[in-house]
């Protein structure tokens, strides 16, 4: 049987009449107790257990690395809820320390072992979830079995780390990998006095973000005094007495290997799906690696279904599967699938990979599409990067850089990504609820966004990313990025470059070969620019540089372009280019 994929909503029916049924959930985190409540809330009759392999249930994974770093005090505040809990509040058997090791879908039964014994007994069911979730990935390089070397999925990962910072004289830490994981545990440990490396095999940290944004996370990194080594690969852990002693590092030019000196060592390269009973009980996977289910999360295979991080989802803006392990969708996913075995009618409407990281003082976040995977697609796209305050500067607003991309063909706005010290949170949040309700960049202009001074500014961030996106789709504005500036720069076209700011601001940085002609003075100077040849104008941020786009084309220049997010944001570009 051929799953019906997930944009069509088909499958096998939910058992519902006759008489109770009886349900088997695999796994105890997110995804897993989520079905379990949700079933439970919609039928007092069904008969609900939950198996776990480990101890600890229903915990906030996201909340580990904090645990170890200390900001969280202790492991209890990550796992509020044990089986005792769970089978007061919603009747559910949750029974820990219990595997799933086979499952036969025509007898509809699985097999389990008691961890502690070795004991092996079958139950059956009527429905089973699949929510086993994802392992860590180790890479296959010498070494990684020493003493210190560690992964951070569980409860019980963090407690092994803290423990080996508190009890050991750990003063170097590399941390392999600059995703989520990585990002958040670099900044606890360096909050715990260690010296910090993180090992990136792509150009940047947080590949998932567009090389400008993520760039802006590397800078970051190094102004706390983190070592990052991108488009740089472990070769090797070395060790003394059964003990890490320190990572054996690699870049991608090939040059001679070296030793970054540690004592602990994080991996934190990505997870992948655990499909040993997905396999067993034949279900279909997806190409995303992940088990393809259908908008009520069922598998290929009648009665079973499968939730969190172990399944496929869709990606809301392509229509296309996608795999973005997080929390909040696996939560969602539960619930649906509890639901939609009971007899109700949620299904699930897909997902934009939203996220949110903190990297010391700044507030990391996307949604949607990035430039580079619309344009992937086949997207023709415009981008727009708007650096603004969170609120006024006269309350202490401090400003953050959006960067947004559209369709040029409709002005459908595809993706987000933002970064700063504030406010970042409610924007891109905003932007994924527009996003997800079909608006174009029009739309954004629109909204009615709650302001006072103390919150916002009076056009916030939102609205001005959405009237500038909509110029450009239009045309009435074009923009070009510095990246796009600098290679047609590079290949030779003719491009003047017009610095409208003052002179003191020019004194500090300007993009090389640019004219310097101040917008007060633009009309009147006007005749030294060629309007036949293409122009692009900008000033620090933006604003002034569009005003100065204006008066060009308002005099018959007939191509001007204004420099997205200003010189602030080409002088970003430029050192990025340099870091690397």
């Amino acid at each position: 049987m051929s799953i019906q994929r997930v944009q069509d909503g088909v499958g096998g029916e939910p058992r519902t009449g006759g008489t109770a049924p009886k349900i088997v959930v695999v796994g105890s985190v997110a995804a897993g107790t989520s079905a379990a409540a949700k079933a439970r809330r919609n039928t007092e009759s069904a008969q609900i257990t939950v198996y776990e392999r480990d101890q600890d249930i229903s915990y906030s994974g996201c909340g580990l690395p904090y645990y170890v770093g200390g900001e969280v005090e202790t492991l209890d505040e990550l796992t509020p809820r044990d089986a005792t809990w769970f089978a007061k509040r919603y009747n559910v058997q949750i029974r820990t320390g219990r595997e799933v090791v086979d499952v036969d879908p025509a007898a509809r039964t699985v097999d389990v072992v008691e961890l502690a014994t070795g004991a092996r007994f079958t139950d059956t069911y009527d429905e089973l979830v699949l929510a086993t979730g994802v392992s860590p990935v180790v890479p296959p390089v010498p070494g990684t079995d020493l003493d210190g070397v560690f992964v951070l999925r569980t409860p019980s990962d963090a407690r092994a780390v803290r423990d080996r910072i508190e009890l050991h004289d750990v003063r170097d830490a590399v941390i392999v990998g600059a995703g989520y994981i990585g990002l958040e545990t670099a900044e606890q440990l360096v909050g715990r006095g260690l010296g910090v490396t993180v090992v990136e095999a792509m150009s940047h940290a947080m590949p998932r973000m567009d090389p400008d944004m993520s760039a802006r996370v590397d800078a970051e990194l190094r102004a706390h005094g983190v070592q990052l080594l991108t488009d740089t690969r472990v070769v090797a852990l070395e060790g003394t007495a059964g003990a890490v002693t320190g990572v054996v590092v690699q870049d991608d030019t090939g040059g001679t290997p070296r030793t970054v000196p540690a004592s602990l060592v994080l991996v934190a390269v990505g997870v992948r799906p655990n499909l040993d009973l997905a396999r067993a009980a034949g279900v279909e996977i997806g190409p995303t690696g992940a088990i393809a289910v259908d908008r009520r999360q069922r598998t290929s295979v009648p009665h079973v279904w499968a939730v969190g991080d172990v399944a496929e989802s869709f990606d809301r803006a392509t229509g296309e599967p996608a795999w973005v392990p997080l929390g909040s969708t696996a939560n969602k996913t539960g619930r649906i699938a509890g639901d939609a075995m009971t007899g109700g009618d949620l299904e699930h409407r897909g997902i934009l990979g939203t996220s949110i990281v903190r990297v010391f003082d700044l507030a990391v976040a996307q949604t949607g599409l990035t430039e580079a995977r619309a344009r992937a697609a086949g997207r023709d796209v415009v981008v727009m990067h708007n650096i603004k305050p969170d609120r006024p500067a006269y309350l202490g607003g401090r400003e953050m850089i959006i960067k947004a991309i559209a369709d040029r063909d409709t002005g459908l706005l595809l993706g987000a990504q933002a970064i700063g010290p504030a406010g970042v949170d409610k924007r891109i949040d905003v932007l994924a609820t527009a996003i997800s309700f079909g608006a174009h960049a029009e739309d954004l202009f629109h909204l009615d966004l709650a302001y006072a001074p103390t919150y916002a500014t009076t056009k916030d961030p939102v609205h001005y990313t959405g009237m500038a996106l909509d110029n450009a789709v239009r045309g009435t504005a074009r923009l070009i990025t510095p990246e796009e500036l600098q290679h047609r720069l590079s290949t030779g076209e003719a491009i003047q470059v017009v610095d409208v700011r003052s002179a003191k601001d020019r004194a500090k940085s300007c993009v090389d070969g640019s004219v310097h002609i101040p917008l007060a003075q633009l009309r009147e100077r006007a005749g030294e620019l060629d309007p036949a040849v293409p122009t692009v104008t900008y000033c620090n941020k933006g604003v002034s540089g569009n005003a100065a786009q204006n008066v060009l084309q308002g005099i018959g220049f007939s191509d001007v372009r204004n420099l997205s997010g200003g010189n602030t944001n080409y002088q970003a570009a430029a050192r990025a280019r340099t870091d690397r």
